[in-house]
């Protein structure tokens, strides 16, 4: 199990309710599944300037939308064939448009390769997503009031 810096995710919710998803495939595996954006804090940096940076690097969109409203999420999950177990705060995001248009402006090479794409979905799209993590994200949705 791995011990790696602490990370962030950020709930996106558009005018309509709907929130974005990033769908990622983990090459080791083949797995493919969807996530809120979000990533790991740099040294010195604050979980909400995280948050902030990392909407804006993932999706393109203005991270001055992260609000500092955050709940706990435990993760316990599997990347590039390692596991992972930790806590990560999930903050929150509107947006005052529907749909508003979601593409990476700052990719690493690791995320450029396993990238597959993003749409934004209602509660009930969510609830019946194939693969999702973590996978009781309407819970974070509900305590964020997203949901």
């Amino acid at each position: 199990m791995a011990q790696d810096r602490p990370a962030v995710r950020i709930i996106c919710v558009d005018a309509a309710g709907r929130v974005l998803l990033m769908r990622w495939r983990d090459p080791y595996d083949d797995r493919v599944y969807w996530e809120p954006p979000g990533g790991g804090l740099d040294a010195g940096e604050t979980p909400l300037e995280a948050a902030r940076r990392e909407l804006h690097e993932e999706t393109g969109l203005a991270g001055s939308a992260v609000v500092d409203v955050s709940v706990p999420v435990e993760r316990d999950f599997r990347w590039l064939g390692v596991r992972y177990r930790k806590t990560e705060p999930f903050y929150l995001a509107r947006f005052p448009g529907e749909r508003p248009d979601a593409q990476p402006a700052a990719f690493t090479p690791v995320e450029n390769d396993t990238y597959v794409g993003n749409g934004w979905f209602t509660v009930g799209e969510i609830a019946g997503l194939d693969v999702l993590e973590p996978p009781h994200l309407l819970d974070a949705l509900t305590s964020l009031g997203a949901a």
